[in-house]
Parts: structure tokens; C-alpha cells; sequence
């Protein structure tokens, strides 16, 4: 890979690092998700993605025609480096520009790209996706969410799980069966929901953080006009692999060396034995080791970016970059508990927490991260078949 970039590219960087040097006072803090955080810091996220917004610097990789910048690939990284570079983020409110947007542009009508585009853009409509289902993980075209058309509408009855922002999500991207007799994969339509629409129910899951971000939420004879079905009825599965492709282009690895440097700082304020655990040498080895490790999954992010920019189908990049950078996450989490020792049970608020009880928030969030987007269990099944080439267990 070629690290020295166009001149176009030099110029985009100086561009965008100028513009957040003057509105840096706007910017949220990297230092937690969404859906560990309370309502004062989603308030400041949605700020923040609204000034990147009037900035022209919200969802640059889409076409120009659509509000974005029509940005590259090597564009893309340099603006999460200088984002991470200046300890901020690209602000995640919903799934609208990640997910809906995108896919959106493929697949919606011109209608619907005219309705919903601008407000996903804006933050005027958070959007939030309906997919999982409590009989319906892993295997998602398990789904049993039933849609049944009824003069210009679809009727819909079932639930879904795991639908994380959806107690303040405007709308919502859903997955039903419209074909209950069709194989599986066919039969599943891809609707638009608006959650304010009658018969909606939605049901907090609170994790053991005490956070809420995650919910269940009940469908019942609900209806909703056919002008929302994105793509053709019962061709759904197509316009959900859209989706799901905006959704595995993983980040698994950023803010890890943020994490790293965190944990230095930390073990310098530490006491032990009349000395900060700095002091002691295999604390340091330690904290080095994970550095080493964290910049090993940069350069590997490098080897994907390289695919990505010859036009090459995905590699086994994407899931090494999840199973070993949530690992690190979690194995930095828990060796933060082990210099806390007694101080490790402080919580946010008391006296003595130190970071104000970030680090034991952090761990008990770190082992969500294993679990979601394909647990690390698949993701050494994936490496294990279609890397190693080992025979199926």
C-alpha cells in the first residue's frame, strides 16, 4: 500500500482538519457509545452531527446529488483519522446514515428518496432497524414478523429484540414475512415504519451497565401504507443484504490506542505500594503489549483498505478486525480492573471513582461487543473454514 496520498487528498485532509480546529467547541467527546450513555450526551450528539451537517460534513461517502460529498475510499479514512485526530467522532444518533441512507439510494423511489433522505440527513427523523426477532438471531431469515397487504396498506403483527435507540427513533426500517408458504429467504418485504403509528409498543432491555439502549417492540395490527415498501414485495432479502453490507464494514478497531493511551494515564495515577503502577515494569509490558497488538489491527485495517481501493470483494480482513479487536477491548477493559483492584466497583458519581468510574462501565460493556455483529464464536468458524480452509466441526 502506498501511505503518501494526491494532492487531492492532502487537500481534503487540510480542509476538514480546518474546519474542525474551528468548531471543535461544538464537538461530542469519543469517549462512549450512544447506547451506554444517557440523554444528555445523545442531546450532544445530535448537535454535534447537526453542525457537521451545516458544515457539509455528514455523510461524505454519499453521492453529491444526495447531500453527501461523493467521497472515496482513502477519503472516508482520513476523515475518522482526523476526527479521531482532534478526540471526536462521527456522531451516531440511529441507523439512518449508516444504514437506511445508503441503502436507500440503491433501492428507494424517487418518492421516497425526496421524503426521507433530506430529514435522515438533518436529524430532523432518527431512524432505528428492525431485524432481529426473539426466535430470529443469528439467523435472521427465521423472521416470522407478519405483514399482510390489506387495500393500500400492510397489517403488521409480531415483534422485534435488540432494536437498539428505538425508544427515541422517529421511524424505523422493518423486515416482515409477506409470504408465510415461500422458502425462507423469499417472502420477507423491507418496509418503513413510522413509530408514531398506532398499535406500536416499545419495551426497554436495560443492560447490567444500567444503560438503555436496546429495546423490544411490539407490532400489533399495525398499518402502514404501501408507498413505504422499499423494492419489490416479497424480494425483500435482496434490499436486506444492502443493509447488512452498510453494516459489516467494521470499525471493531478504532479508538483502541485511545483506550491504550487511557489506560497509561490511569496506571500513572494508581497507587500501589507506596509507587503508581507505572512504576512497575510488567505493568508497563503490559500496556505495551496491548499498544503492540492495537497497532497490529491498524495495519491489518490497512490490508483491508487496500482490497477496497483495487476493487477487490471483502477479505478475511473484516472478521479478524472483530474478533481480535473486541477481544483487545475487553482484555484492556479487564486488566483496567486488575490495577483498580477495590476501586475497580466504583461507579459513575462516587467520590473515589477514578475517571469517574469509566473503566468499570467500560468493562461491563466490553463483552456486549463480542456478541453483537456476528459473535467472535462465528467470526473463529469464518476464519477457521474460509481462511485456515479447516474441515467444518
Amino acid at each position: 500500500m502506498d501511505f503518501n496520498l494526491s494532492p487531492e487528498d492532502e487537500a481534503f485532509r487540510a480542509e476538514f482538519r480546518t474546519w474542525l480546529e474551528n468548531n471543535i467547541q461544538n464537538a461530542a467527546p469519543a469517549h462512549a457509545a450512544l447506547a451506554e450513555e444517557g440523554e444528555d450526551y445523545r442531546d450532544t450528539l445530535v448537535r454535534w452531527h447537526r453542525k457537521l451537517h451545516e458544515g457539509g460534513w455528514m455523510a461524505i461517502g454519499w453521492p453529491k446529488e444526495y447531500g453527501g460529498r461523493g467521497a472515496g475510499i482513502m477519503q472516508m479514512r482520513i476523515y475518522q483519522e482526523e476526527l479521531a485526530r482532534a478526540g471526536t467522532i462521527a456522531p451516531y444518533i440511529g441507523s439512518g446514515i449508516t444504514l437506511l441512507g445508503p441503502t436507500l439510494i440503491q433501492w428507494g423511489t424517487e418518492e421516497q428518496k425526496r421524503r426521507f433522505i433530506p430529514r435522515i440527513l438533518s436529524a430532523e427523523e432518527i431512524w432505528c432497524q428492525g431485524y432481529s426477532e426473539p426466535t430470529a438471531g443469528s439467523d435472521l431469515a427465521a423472521l416470522q414478523t407478519r405483514a399482510v397487504e390489506d387495500g393500500d396498506d400492510f397489517v403488521v403483527n409480531g415483534s422485534k429484540i435488540w432494536t437498539s435507540n428505538a425508544h427515541y427513533s422517529d421511524w424505523i426500517f422493518l423486515l416482515v414475512r409477506t409470504d408465510p408458504a415461500a422458502p425462507k429467504h423469499t417472502g420477507i418485504s423491507y418496509l418503513l415504519v413510522d413509530m408514531k403509528t398506532p398499535g406500536i409498543t416499545v419495551r426497554p432491555l436495560v443492560q447490567m451497565t444500567g444503560a438503555h439502549g436496546f429495546n423490544q417492540v411490539f407490532f400489533e395490527d399495525v398499518r402502514v401504507p404501501r408507498r413505504n415498501l422499499v423494492g419489490q414485495k416479497n424480494q425483500g432479502w435482496q434490499v436486506t443484504m444492502t443493509t447488512l453490507m452498510y453494516e459489516r464494514t467494521g470499525g471493531h478497531h478504532r479508538g483502541l490506542m485511545r483506550q491504550v493511551y487511557e489506560l497509561a494515564a490511569a496506571a500513572r495515577r494508581i497507587r500501589r505500594n507506596g509507587a503508581s503502577a507505572w512504576d512497575d515494569s510488567s505493568v508497563r509490558q503490559k500496556i505495551a503489549r496491548f499498544a503492540i497488538e492495537a497497532q497490529a489491527l491498524k495495519y491489518t485495517g490497512y490490508r483491508q483498505l487496500t482490497r477496497e481501493l483495487k476493487g477487490l470483494p471483502p477479505g478475511p480482513e473484516g472478521s479478524i478486525l472483530k474478533l481480535c479487536g473486541t477481544e483487545l477491548g475487553l482484555q484492556i477493559a479487564l486488566y483496567a480492573m486488575e490495577l483498580l483492584g477495590a476501586y475497580s466497583q466504583l461507579d459513575r458519581g462516587a467520590e473515589f471513582a477514578l475517571d469517574d468510574g469509566r473503566w468499570s462501565h467500560r468493562m461491563l460493556a466490553a463483552r456486549g461487543s463480542t456478541i453483537y455483529a456476528g459473535t467472535n464464536q462465528i467470526q473463529h468458524n469464518v476464519i477457521g473454514e474460509r481462511v485456515l480452509r479447516l474441515p467444518k466441526g
